[in-house]
C-alpha cells in the first residue's frame, strides 16, 4: 500500500465534523491522546481502525487513505448527470449517479469526459451517431471499426430517470435498439479515441 492516512487529513476531516480529539476517540475507543498523536504525526492509527475512521469521519476509506473528498452533487439522482468509469486493463465499466472514488486492476480510476459527437474535429465526426425512431425505440448507429484493436466498447442512452448501457465487443455490429424515453443524450465509448456524447 503506497498510501496511508495523514496527519492533516484525520484532523481537517475531524474538524469539519465538528468533533473533539476527545469525541472522536470515544467513538473509536481510543483515548484522545492517541488522536492528538495521530494529528501531530507521532503515530498512525492501526489498519484495523481505518474503516471505523473513515465511518465516524462519514467518507470511503478510499477517501481516507486518498485524502481527497468526493460530494455528490446530483442528490436529485438526475440520470444526466451519471459519471462513468472505465478501467483500461480489464474494460469493466462503472457508472454512479454522482462523484465517487472507483478503483479496478488496482488502479484508481478518473471519471471519463464526453466530448460532443458533433464537434467540428475529425475524431468527433468519426464518431458522429446515426439516430433513427423506429417505433417506440431509437436504432442508433455508427460507421466504426469493430476489431480487437480498435471498436466501440459501449453505448450509454440516459435520460432524467434512467440509464440504458450497451456492451459491445469486436466484431459486433456497432449499434443498437433502445426503448424511447423521452429527450436524453446517447454516448459511445471508443476503446482508442475515448467517450463521445450526442444529444437527442
Amino acid at each position: 500500500m503506497t498510501n496511508y492516512v495523514t496527519s492533516e487529513v484525520i484532523r481537517t476531516l475531524r474538524e469539519k465534523k465538528k468533533y473533539t480529539q476527545k469525541q472522536l476517540a470515544d467513538i473509536l475507543s481510543v483515548s484522545d491522546k492517541t488522536i492528538s498523536k495521530w494529528e501531530t504525526g507521532k503515530g498512525l492509527p492501526d489498519i484495523t481502525l481505518i474503516e471505523p475512521l473513515a465511518k465516524a469521519l462519514n467518507v470511503s476509506v478510499a477517501e481516507l487513505l486518498s485524502g481527497e473528498y468526493m460530494i455528490n452533487r446530483n442528490k436529485a439522482a438526475n440520470m444526466l448527470k451519471c459519471n462513468f468509469y472505465v478501467c483500461p486493463v480489464c474494460g469493466n465499466v462503472i457508472s454512479s449517479t454522482g462523484e465517487g472514488a472507483f478503483s479496478c486492476c488496482g488502479i484508481t480510476l478518473p471519471p471519463l469526459e464526453a466530448e460532443s459527437a458533433d464537434g467540428g474535429d475529425e475524431a468527433s465526426l468519426q464518431h458522429r451517431m446515426d439516430i433513427n425512431e423506429i417505433e417506440d425505440e431509437y436504432y442508433v448507429t455508427l460507421d466504426h471499426p469493430m476489431e480487437k484493436e480498435h471498436y466501440i466498447s459501449f453505448f450509454v442512452y440516459a435520460t432524467f430517470d434512467r440509464i440504458q448501457t450497451v456492451k459491445l465487443y469486436p466484431e459486433q455490429d456497432p449499434g443498437f435498439r433502445v426503448q424511447r424515453g423521452g429527450r436524453g443524450t446517447i454516448y459511445a465509448y471508443c476503446n482508442k479515441h475515448g467517450f463521445f456524447k450526442q444529444k437527442i
